[in-house]
């Protein structure tokens, strides 16, 4: 494409033009990272005293370097999200996760009047807005620690993001999750002396948590997800049932109905699953992480060796009957399908095999969601992969996508936001941004109602 990023993506708003334009920037940027000038990064090291969200780290890097190769990006953090809207593409309101890449064609930057746009091949192509810094993060806990380190939001403010337990104990080449930088990310932030907390206690969640309750005045905060690594064993004495749901349990307790509550853990045994159910969980997210069986076992060998691929998927199945279908919601890293030297070489390939495990959940009821895969460059995936998979990949997914929810008549799942473009605040992958609008409700007081 004569090194034009700005060619390619406009072919393939042309050649598919039942993708939102809007969802071609975006995965573009999710699979690619964005770099930052530094007239867009925050001017304190105190993530809670400036007027921008900053970057949380909340689970993974997310970044394409290490921190200390992000340079002022690292010292000055920049935001957790932006706003695409406007310019000659004419977008609606996108939002997207910060993935840094110093080396990346898309920049963000400061123009002559201080205002923040996104430049491609040096020409301006959207307006960029920043989220501003919520009261509750300018408040710290009674022990002197951030809500932010404890329970940062995502999704501008929507969803309270609780990694309460930083590492995985698949650990190692043998185990670890071929793309997963969960360990890696917990070790850097460790050696950069920045506050985070490995299990985080159940009582300073619930503080944090009173804290954005009391603040939240608009309560825009609408679900939490607990999630962390993998537990093969036990942590603080309890199973991986035991352990997230414990927290549910609390939060349910002290905030009954506040939040929709989700929990992000592997797929377990039934009567854990129910655990989860009677602990107060509201949506279950077992991730079955890439469909194709060589690849799974390959890219997820700790959970082939203590699962097994076939034993995951059934688990899935089983947990539909305790949670519903509708809110078991697993979620897979879209794009490591074409990770080399093991994955698949053309699109139509990974495409088709994606496809069949859309097709083989959803014909259950069940709808898989993604999350645009961002080649970290601590794992062996994004290593040998450090540009990702194609862009074209990644809008024939949402086409596929789309079309097999059509094909099950299923709708966008339970706890995402909004879906449809200009609403969708889903910000790790553009699987919202793509899915129909809601039609806005017409009251009707001519009859009975209608179900």
């Amino acid at each position: 494409m004569g090194g034009s990023r700005t060619a390619l993506v406009e072919d393939l708003m042309e050649r598919f033009p039942h993708v939102p334009r809007e969802a071609v920037f975006k995965e573009d940027l999710l699979r690619g990272g964005v770099a930052f000038d530094a007239s867009a990064l925050s001017d304190t090291t105190n993530e809670a005293a400036g007027d921008v969200k900053p970057k949380s780290y909340f689970i993974f890097s997310f970044d394409h370097g290490t921190l200390p190769e992000l340079g002022e990006a690292a010292l000055r953090r920049p935001p957790e999200e932006i706003i695409l809207t406007g310019g000659p593409y004419d977008l609606r309101r996108t939002v997207v996760s910060v993935r840094v890449n110093p080396a990346s064609p898309y920049r963000v930057a400061a123009d002559e009047d201080g205002v923040l746009g996104l430049y491609l091949d040096g020409k301006r192509i959207s307006d960029v807005g920043v989220p501003p810094m919520p009261e509750y993060y300018r408040h710290t806990l009674s022990n002197g620690k951030s809500v932010m380190e404890v329970a940062p939001t995502i999704q501008w403010g929507y969803l309270i993001y609780l990694t309460v337990f930083r590492v995985c104990q698949y650990f190692g080449a043998k185990e670890e999750c071929q793309y997963c930088d969960i360990n890696h990310n917990w070790r850097q932030h460790k050696a950069a002396g920045r506050p985070y907390t490995g299990v985080k206690d159940v009582e300073e969640v619930l503080e944090a948590l009173e804290i954005i309750d009391r603040y939240d005045t608009a309560k825009a905060s609408t679900a939490y997800t607990l999630t962390g690594g993998a537990i093969t064993s036990r942590v603080a004495g309890r199973d991986e049932a035991d352990f997230y749901g414990h927290y549910a349990k609390a939060i349910e307790e002290r905030f009954p109905g506040r939040w929709i509550g989700k929990v992000v853990a592997q797929a377990l045994p039934r009567d854990d699953v129910q655990r989860f159910k009677d602990y107060g969980v509201q949506i279950y997210h077992p991730n079955y992480e890439v469909w194709d069986r060589r690849l799974f076992e390959l890219y997820c060998p700790g959970k082939e060796r203590y699962v097994g691929r076939d034993e995951w998927h059934r688990r899935i199945l089983d947990s539909a009957e305790i949670f519903g279908a509708r809110n078991v919601i697993p979620n897979f890293v879209a794009g490591v399908e074409m990770a080399e030297p093991f994955g698949f070489t053309t699109v139509d390939e990974a495409i088709a095999s994606t496809t069949e495990g859309l097709r083989f959940f959803m014909s259950h009821g069940i709808t898989p969601r993604f999350t645009t895969w961002c080649p970290e460059p601590t794992t062996p995936l994004g290593k040998a992969n450090p540009q990702g998979a194609p862009l074209e990949y990644h809008i024939r997914l949402l086409e596929a996508y789309r079309s097999t929810m059509d094909d099950f008549g299923l709708s966008s799942p339970p706890g995402y936001g909004p879906p449809g473009p200009g609403n969708a605040v889903f910000s790790v992958s553009s699987f919202m941004d793509s899915l129909p609008a809601l039609e806005p409700a017409v009251a009707d007081t001519s009859g009975p109602a209608v179900s």
